[in-house]
């Protein structure tokens, strides 16, 4: 918890508990922790150094805490301008970097990450540092890094970057991909699905992208491309296979309002959703924790709402009613029309 100001666990643990005490000696400090007293008497001056502890005026071997207030305030204020700083430096080697690659050289567009943890941590550098928009295509079966990381998703999401993602049809089958997605739609990303999406890929900021190098079985490897005609074609390939997605609907709110005609309530958009996206009755049944007849009879009354005899119809009814959306894009003639009504 604290280990964001420079304390390692042990030096935490060692200063929690001299808050507690007010004062111990050496001897029962060690006994607290169960550590060795060269141990705790190390662990002790590194605390003395940084300001948190001092040795008592009483006697050899005993330490008493400093006031939290005062010396974490003091630790809290060095850090903040420790990182003021840096984001100053990076601000300032951001410019550079851009007066620099104005006309980069042909072989400075494209850097090759080998290795598993290398392309794991080049991938989430990313996505920490985007700042507009994240574009995805996620695999049912990743090599080196599963999908998109859900702790850089939410910070990105706090600092205001939206997020687009097209995902294979197996990822719903993942122990754990609903629950990822409806966290993923709670944030407003946009999530469609598809069969197959035809490679791995994330673009950032219209200006960095990555994609998987190696074929499986080999070492993970992948490309990361720079502004240049390739990026240009991979933004390309992910507006294609967006445009011929499925929007993905979980998790929704339905409003109800007085004199209002029925509609599909919020399961019934989820199951109508998961049903588009190709997932059979029993799929859907089991990723919503519900009773395969359940799922039939909601169908069954979802078609008799739009008075339609076959899902294929139900279907075209769901978009002609807006249940379910492509969600057009502004400018365009479907999206005039999308806002007109």
């Amino acid at each position: 918890m604290l280990g964001a100001i420079g304390l390692d666990a042990r030096q935490e643990s060692a200063y929690r508990t001299l808050v507690a005490l007010g004062a111990a000696e050496v001897t029962d400090l060690a006994h607290r922790l169960a550590l060795p007293e060269l141990d705790t008497e190390s662990t002790l001056r590194r605390l003395e150094r940084q300001g948190l502890a001092a040795q008592s005026s009483a006697g050899t071997g005993r330490w008493v805490a400093a006031p939290p207030a005062a010396a974490l305030g003091a630790l809290l204020t060095r850090q903040r301008l420790e990182l003021e700083q840096a984001a100053l430096a990076a601000d300032l080697l951001a410019k550079a970097y851009r007066t620099e690659a104005a006309e980069p050289a042909v072989h400075d567009l494209i850097e090759v990450v080998t290795g598993a943890s290398a392309v794991a941590h080049r991938f989430l550098q990313l996505q920490l540092g985007a700042t507009a928009e994240v574009c995805a295509l996620v695999t049912g079966s990743p090599v080196a890094v599963a999908g998109l990381d859900n702790e850089a998703e939410q910070r990105a999401a706090r600092r205001g970057v939206a997020y687009r993602v097209v995902i294979e049809r197996d990822v719903l089958s993942r122990p754990s991909g609903l629950t990822e997605l409806t966290a993923a739609l709670g944030r407003e990303e946009q999530v469609r699905v598809v069969d197959r999406v035809p490679t791995k890929l994330v673009i950032v900021d219209r200006v960095l992208a990555m994609v998987p190098l190696a074929e499986r079985g080999a070492e993970p490897a992948a490309l990361v491309v720079h502004t240049s005609g390739l990026l240009e074609s991979l933004l390309g390939l992910f507006e294609t296979v967006w445009r011929e997605a499925l929007p993905l609907r979980l998790g929704l709110h339905a409003e109800v309002t007085e004199g209002q005609a029925p509609g599909p309530d919020t399961v019934d958009l989820e199951i109508l959703s998961l049903l588009l996206a190709g997932m059979t009755d029993t799929s859907v049944a089991k990723q919503l924790d519900l009773g395969l007849r359940t799922v039939q009879r909601r169908v069954s009354g979802l078609m008799e709402l739009a008075r339609v005899t076959t899902r294929l119809q139900l279907g075209w009814h769901a978009y002609e009613k807006g249940w379910v959306s492509r969600d057009p894009e502004p400018g365009t003639e479907a999206g005039q029309a999308a806002d007109a009504d």
